[in-house]
């Protein structure tokens, strides 16, 4: 599989991390990562991460300015695409279609090519101009993705509550994933 995993500047940059660590293990997996400036610097300000920690986790990366790479065209054959986190900017810019940077306009690639889109939209409350958004988004054939963990597995750890998440992700990008914590009704009391 070929997948694109853009990185925005919103809060959350840890949900963008662990996904590209979890596809790193896949053999069968290409990674094709967009990082903008603002998710930079956000993934530094949560994570201590610099660019190259997030590069090295991709097989390839681009700049936010290479709208004439191969992911601006949709004869690039991909799979899938996931920005995680998403911020409303970049969720505003992919639903007007104003690509006027790689990651939106690899992402309005991906919808006029009918291909996956996820959204790891990443803001609380939603205002009414958001969920319109959403809504528009989802009309146009993108799945929004919030990270909301879930608590029935029990998590002991942020990690395992951004995994829940992130796992979800994996489900919906159709990527094989034997750790992920799956509901499967009550335990049973003798």
């Amino acid at each position: 599989m070929k997948i694109v995993v853009g990185i925005s500047g919103a809060s959350g940059s840890i949900y963008g991390f662990r996904l590209l660590q979890k596809l790193r293990t896949r053999p069968d997996t290409e990674v094709h990562l967009i990082l903008t400036r603002s998710g930079e610097k956000t993934g530094f300000l949560e994570l201590g991460k610099k660019a190259a920690d997030w590069k090295s986790l991709s097989d390839f990366s681009y700049a936010l300015e290479d709208i004439g790479c191969r992911l601006a065209s949709g004869s690039f054959q991909t799979d899938a695409m996931v920005v995680a986190p998403c911020s409303i900017h970049s969720m505003s810019a992919i639903a007007a279609g104003i690509s006027n940077n790689l990651l939106v306009r690899a992402a309005d690639v991906i919808l006029k090519e009918r291909r996956r889109l996820i959204l790891m939209v990443r803001e609380t409350p939603f205002h009414l101009g958001h969920l319109r958004t959403m809504v528009a988004l989802t009309e146009m054939g993108a799945i929004i993705a919030p990270p909301i963990p879930g608590f029935y597995h029990h998590p002991q750890t942020i990690e395992e509550l951004v995994d829940h998440s992130v796992d979800r992700i994996l489900d919906l990008l159709g990527v094989p994933n034997e750790s992920a914590q799956r509901w499967d009704g009550p335990a049973i009391q003798s």
